[in-house]
């Protein structure tokens, strides 16, 4: 009788590699899914990061701008503008406008009587797109000041041919002693400074679509340098630099024979006056044209800039105060203008000068998710005080 083994062979039977794979396999899964994870919440935050910058950065200028609405102009100010033809703002020197319901209309300057004005402030209700996020127009919103970092007020200016200015060191003689004046004049210039830039300075000259502020024989003037060479010359003290501001300009200021501005095209030659200044005209606005849409920053007459994408709406409205009723105007839609809205009071009457407040209603940006249906969103809502805008600092309670 033989004996036989009964020794079972080394190995896994096929049901426990089963089982083992069945394990394996939901242990990789799990590991995949949370690394999934990991990388969707790492993307998200990375996103959210991004759209905060983005978002900062922009509200940052935007609220800069309009803090600084009439900055360097003096309280109160109304500067009348040529009225044969209305200025616009909003076009660049191509030209191009931008403003509008299709980003392709100008805007044009508030009317005081029928003379077109300038302003610290100039509210653009409803002159924005319609965007897909919200059935209500968006606004674009205007805000001037002075350029102080270029120093055209240590300049004269001087109308020395039609549709030129001569901008140099003032030949007036003192009163007194017959001497003529020094240059730089003493206070044009701020501590550790101690000469203007030229004004054909490469990096901060003047350049065609920049807006001036002249005081011409005592009347105030706004000229558009065009394009054209601006040549050097001398006179008694220094250089001097004549620059072209010839009519027919995109931003229609350098106009023949229109009033105010006439002086510029031939009217008043010889008409002088000091310190001149750059004037910024920055106007905010949504650009729908591109996907998706933008803010755009454009100053005075130049080719506007993008500031972010995704902001899918921009909205405003103004508090102001009525000096000769002593009563507030809060939440004005529109103000001045007929049928005017507001949450309280009314705006008939009033201009951007009474304007006490800037309100934020809405600055939003939206940002898809790579990859994901969904969205991020931020919302900008504040408030502005436009300091330089109003004479009496009256500032309604609410």
């Amino acid at each position: 009788m033989s004996d036989q083994s009964t020794k079972r062979e080394n190995g896994f039977s096929l049901l426990e590699m089963l089982i083992a794979m069945a394990l394996g396999t939901l242990v990789v899964g799990a590991a995949v899914l949370l690394y999934s994870q990991a990388v969707r919440a790492t993307w998200t935050v990375s996103q959210r990061a991004d759209l905060q910058q983005d978002f900062r950065a922009a509200s940052d200028m935007l609220i800069k701008d309009l803090s600084l609405a009439g900055s360097g102009l003096g309280n109160g100010t109304q500067i009348p503008l040529p009225s044969a033809v209305t200025p616009v703002y909003g076009c660049d020197q191509t030209p191009k406008c931008y403003l509008g319901p299709t980003n392709t209309g100008a805007g044009t300057y508030p009317l005081q009587g029928a003379t077109p004005t300038l302003y610290g402030l100039i509210t653009g209700y409803n002159l924005g797109p319609t965007l897909t996020s919200n059935p209500t127009p968006t606004d674009a919103i205007t805000a001037v000041y002075a350029d102080n970092s270029f120093y055209l007020n240590c300049y004269q200016a001087t109308v020395t041919a039609k549709g030129k200015v001569t901008f140099g060191p003032s030949t007036i003689p003192d009163p007194k002693t017959g001497a003529l004046p020094a240059f730089p004049p003493a206070g044009c210039l701020p501590n550790l400074v101690n000469a203007p830039q030229a004004v054909n300075d490469n990096l901060l000259g003047l350049t065609p679509g920049d807006l001036i502020l002249m005081n011409l024989n005592g009347a105030p003037v706004v000229g558009e340098v065009t394009a054209g060479t601006i040549t050097t010359g001398t006179n008694k003290v220094g250089t001097t630099y004549i620059v072209p501001f010839a009519n027919n300009d995109p931003l229609e200021m350098n106009q023949t024979a229109a009033g105010a501005n006439a002086g510029l095209n031939g009217e008043g030659l010889g008409a002088t006056g000091a310190l001149p200044v750059r004037l910024l005209v920055i106007t905010y606005y949504l650009d729908n044209t591109v996907t998706p849409a933008r803010l755009m920053r454009q100053i005075s007459g130049h080719t506007p800039m993008p500031v972010t994408d995704g902001v899918v709406y921009l909205k405003f409205n103004y508090d102001l105060y009525n000096d000769a009723t002593n009563s507030p105007a809060i939440g004005c839609q529109n103000p001045g203008a007929a049928g005017d809205v507001c949450v309280a009071g009314t705006s008939t009457g009033l201009s951007p000068i009474d304007i006490t407040k800037i309100n934020i209603l809405h600055m939003a940006m939206d940002s898809a998710l790579k990859g994901v249906a969904g969205y991020q969103g931020l919302d900008l809502e504040t408030s502005v005080s436009a300091r330089d805008l109003t004479y009496n600092n009256q500032y309604p309670l609410h």
